[in-house]
């Protein structure tokens, strides 16, 4: 094959880029059009418009802000889901409570989760990863009838050899087990793993994104919950996966301070339903759920708020900013991660010049580089505010709870960064019950006291070269 005259050559090289630039300036269009923050707009078209070659493949794996595909399957957009859910609704609907008029965030909430506040639950908060398995375990002993299990990492060490080994167990003794995990968080885990729980008879599928062509590209969306329901009665929410870390087991993080949720009620309904929309996402088929039943349980009110890409507006980005707007003597957020928006920011700080007591705790080390080096930008934008930021030394901090006033307390998936706020599909329960704030109160006490607060001089004083790192980890926030 002859090679190309050198001056044809040099024609095709200069449209190859003209074309590439023309295609950078569509996608920068796009862009323009859909991207939903400034900061992140600007980003995307200062890098399509200077290197398209990179840019634009970029743009293509992580610049989508809604997960395609995902919105026609929920329930308001699938007759099956949505006889589901009024199923759901109608079962529930004697524990649901009015919400009181001066109650903005509850009622914020329940808008934008689209799920009831409800009386008639059993909250359990459980304290790190030794009490959360041996409650989960526990009951997924206890299944007569099925259970539903997602989580965003499984592993295949200790803890993930004896899950595995109880699914199995389950499995054979003629119980229902559906298990999702999340593609990319568990990327690791072997085939062999997968293949042991199926030949058990155990339904795994991955929570993948590239179930069509246009969706196939959507690699940064992850599915982030955290959910186990057991025959429909009892549930699990919060921030441990399946792995030997979050036993303290990991010799690089030491000690794991993570907090999770058990219910029982109304709420166990709400659950069913969010997972039986993950799995409709990744499968395509429906579950045989059980839903006619008495499902009172105690006396305490609560709410399980889904959120995620999916929805109409960045939920969890909203309901951050409304707890900060709504509060009035404290707010206190525990979070490995702190890399806030500039609307949560503004909330946060306006909260504080209001004489709200806030406080952010996040981990004194890292488990992610980038997001724990941004955190440190985040220091004279906060503190001199009265934003209070405490860096946990013991061990790693991993638990993502809240804590409004005196009022209404928090535990989930959710983390306060980008992630969780616009790409992440999250799951979070809140409870106005005194007796469960007050538990939480005095869990985040604790975890305070072994605590140091930040100083500004904390990022100010450090050398040249880890501020200049900082900066640069912030302006990749958006795709962290």
């Amino acid at each position: 094959m002859d090679f190309l005259h050198p001056e044809a050559a040099a024609w095709l090289g200069v449209a190859g880029v003209v074309f590439m630039h023309i295609l950078g300036a569509l996608h920068v269009i796009h862009a323009v059009m859909h991207v939903r923050t400034s900061q992140g707009t600007i980003a995307w078209v200062v890098s399509l418009i200077t290197f398209p070659y990179v840019a634009i493949p970029l743009y293509w794996l992580l610049g989508r802000t809604r997960f395609s595909g995902y919105v026609r399957a929920r329930r308001e957009n699938d007759d099956r889901l949505g006889k589901l859910a009024e199923k759901m609704y109608q079962i529930v609907s004697i524990h649901e409570v009015k919400l009181p008029e001066d109650d903005a965030f509850s009622r914020t909430a329940k808008y934008l989760g689209g799920m009831p506040f409800t009386d008639g639950n059993e909250l359990k908060l459980l304290i790190d990863g030794e009490e959360t398995f041996r409650d989960i375990f526990k009951e997924i002993r206890a299944a007569k009838e099925y259970l539903c299990v997602n989580f965003y990492i499984v592993k295949n060490d200790r803890i993930g050899t004896r899950f595995q080994k109880l699914l199995i167990e389950k499995a054979r003794e003629g119980v229902k087990v559906w298990m999702l995990f999340d593609e990319f968080g568990s990327h690791k885990l072997p085939r062999e793993y997968l293949k042991k729980l199926r030949e058990a008879g155990v339904e795994c599928w991955p929570f993948g994104t590239n179930r069509t062509f246009i969706s196939r590209f959507q690699l940064n969306f992850r599915n982030h919950r955290k959910i186990v329901v057991i025959d429909g009665k009892v549930a699990f929410v919060g921030g441990i996966n399946v792995g030997d870390e979050y036993l303290g087991r990991d010799q690089k993080y030491g000690e794991w301070r993570d907090t999770h949720l058990r219910m029982k009620g109304p709420t166990v309904e709400a659950l069913q339903l969010v997972f039986m929309e993950d799995w409709f996402w990744a499968t395509g088929s429906m579950l045989p759920l059980t839903w006619e039943k008495e499902v009172e349980a105690a006396n305490q009110v609560a709410a399980v708020i889904p959120t995620g890409p999916a929805d109409t507006g960045d939920s969890w980005q909203l309901l951050v900013a409304e707890a900060a707007n709504t509060a009035r003597e404290k707010l206190w957020i525990a979070s490995p991660y702190f890399v806030p928006d500039e609307g949560v920011m503004t909330a946060l700080q306006t909260a504080a010049l209001r004489g709200a007591d806030v406080r952010i705790l996040i981990p004194e080390r890292p488990d992610h580089l980038l997001v724990w080096l941004s955190a440190f930008t985040y220091y004279e934008q906060a503190i001199p505010f009265g934003v209070r930021i405490f860096r946990y030394h013991q061990g790693f901090l991993h638990q993502k709870v809240m804590l409004i006033d005196d009022r209404l307390a928090a535990v989930g998936s959710a983390n306060l960064d980008n992630r969780s706020f616009r790409l992440n599909f999250e799951i979070t329960a809140f409870s106005p019950d005194a007796k469960f704030v007050k538990e939480v109160t005095e869990m985040l006490e604790t975890d305070f006291s072994r605590a140091e607060e930040a100083k500004v001089e904390g990022f100010t004083h450090r050398p040249f070269l880890f501020r200049a790192a900082c900066r640069i980890a912030r302006l990749l926030s958006p795709i962290q």
